[in-house]
């Protein structure tokens, strides 16, 4: 399939660029600094340009079958540009046709708190505050417009080997500060785009 991700030099997006081009995908990335992301296969393009941009997205995604996002703030925590892609996005996916969105969330955003353990709702309500305000902005935009989207929520992510033993739910009852590699988590979101099963849904991921 043709996709077209956005995030791509992220911790979690080169996992993402990495299983997408094994499973077969030909891939499109659109990246500020194409140094981050050298062209890795002649199936993985690489575009410069801004995630945040209507325009610029509405170029790339045409002739997509699905979009995965994976954007993040960095080192940020008073970010908005998980919101402002997304309201990029969404409309420069209508102007392309393409409907299937795979979007890369948090656990803890949105309804998903209440789910959440003390230690988790401690971090999600201080340090990451305006963090998740953002994101929880970006997501009911989704949930409530008409894309095909699966919003993923992993619980805290680490660096760790792909396990393939992660779990996805839509309830948890969590204790502690729970874990999921980025590898388990990027094999979630490729899996995604031949599998309808979450559609329009939010899944949780979890190890």
């Amino acid at each position: 399939m043709n996709l077209l991700l956005l995030g791509a030099t992220g911790l979690t997006g080169r996992q993402v660029v990495a299983q997408a081009l094994d499973a077969g995908h030909h891939l499109t990335a659109v990246v500020r600094n194409p140094d981050r992301l050298p062209p890795l296969d002649d199936r993985l393009t690489v575009l410069v340009g801004d995630v945040a941009d209507e325009q610029e997205v509405a170029s790339a995604a045409v002739g997509k079958d699905a979009v995965l996002s994976t954007m993040g703030t960095g080192k940020s925590l008073t970010s908005d540009i998980v919101s402002r892609t997304v309201d990029a996005l969404v409309p420069a996916m209508h102007d392309a046709g393409v409907d299937r969105l795979i979007f890369l969330s948090a656990f803890g955003v949105d309804r998903t708190y209440t789910q959440a353990s003390l230690p988790q709702r401690f971090f999600y309500r201080t340090l990451l505050r305006k963090i998740y305000s953002d994101k929880q902005r970006a997501d009911r935009k989704l949930l409530a417009g008409d894309l095909d989207v699966t919003l993923v929520y992993p619980v805290s992510l680490t660096n760790r080997p792909f396990t393939g033993t992660y779990r996805a739910g839509d309830l948890f009852d969590f204790t502690g500060m729970p874990r999921i590699s980025r590898a388990d988590v990027a094999h979630f979101m490729v899996a995604q785009v031949n599998d309808s099963t979450w559609s329009r849904r939010i899944a949780i991921l979890t190890s």
